[in-house]
């Protein structure tokens, strides 16, 4: 039996599978290196149902997660990993890697994610290259739904935000400038506080200012790290995963038109693809 496990910022998609065969698919609180320790997931994965049982039958487990960006980080996840899993081998990866992999399997090709957050690498087909980007919440992540956040919270404490949406963000959150500012800056996690808006964003979407922002983001996103690995890769397909990318495809299919980028695949979740990917290996 072989676990394949996605973590976002949120939620951390699980699938069990022998011999090709989905045993188990079910979601868990987010794992993240950089923001856990050994002691916070080894108590997450000792509350679910389906790990405890499976756990002496799983022998292979694939785990991606945004904050695996650094052997130290890695190995933490590990080490919590194989008390849990004690007859498993335990591989950890970031989650561009299983981006990649689950767009692309074997082929190259410049792959982005567009979620909770934003990060775009080249894949050559077995491994990402090495760049500057993916430097978070607080540095980057233009156009995914943190960056969202950011500009739909700054409208309405600057009162740039309309009128109209101004009152229904209002209603919908019972906002106050206090209250704003004590999530952005004194909560543990603000990164999940700012990608919180997408509903809004959805809820709105037909309103000019919405559109203009969703569309903003998504030139920032292709100028900062599209343009320039399309320039080194100029025969490279681009593809895409996460929610934001899925889920207001018309503006960034024009945007990357418009910068001369070829859409190949836009992949909401890429748990699935990776499943199939890993059950064909094993």
């Amino acid at each position: 039996m072989i676990a394949v496990v996605y973590s976002g910022s949120h939620i951390a998609d699980w699938r069990l599978s022998n011999k090709g065969k989905t045993i188990a698919s079910f979601k868990t609180s987010s794992i993240n290196p950089q923001f856990n320790d050994e002691k916070h997931i080894q108590q997450l994965l000792n509350k679910n149902i389906n790990l405890i049982h499976h756990a002496e039958e799983v022998k292979r487990v694939y785990f991606f997660s945004a904050g695996a960006s650094t052997p130290e980080l890695k190995e933490l996840i590990s080490k919590a990993m194989s008390a849990f899993f004690k007859f498993a081998k335990i591989t950890v990866g970031h989650d561009m890697l299983a981006a990649a992999i689950a767009c692309c399997k074997s082929q190259e090709g410049i792959v982005c994610i567009c979620g909770s957050g934003s990060n775009a690498a080249w894949y050559d087909g077995r491994k990402l290259a090495v760049n500057n980007y993916g430097l978070g919440y607080v540095l980057a992540d233009e156009g995914s739904a943190n960056w969202l956040g950011r500009q739909l919270i700054k409208a309405y404490m600057n009162e740039t935000l309309p009128e109209h949406l101004k009152k229904s963000f209002q209603h919908r959150y019972d906002a106050d400038r206090k209250t704003m500012l004590e999530k952005v800056y004194r909560s543990r996690q603000p990164a999940l506080f700012l990608s919180s808006f997408t509903d809004f964003y959805s809820e709105n979407y037909n309103d000019p200012f919405i559109r203009q922002t969703i569309t903003k983001g998504f030139t920032l996103l292709t100028d900062t790290y599209l343009v320039p690995l399309k320039e080194k890769h100029p025969r490279a397909n681009v593809h895409f995963t996460g929610s934001v990318a899925a889920l207001f495809q018309t503006e960034l299919k024009e945007v990357t038109t418009a910068a001369g980028l070829q859409v190949e695949s836009i992949l909401r979740e890429p748990i699935n693809n990776l499943l199939t990917y890993y059950s064909n290996k094993n």
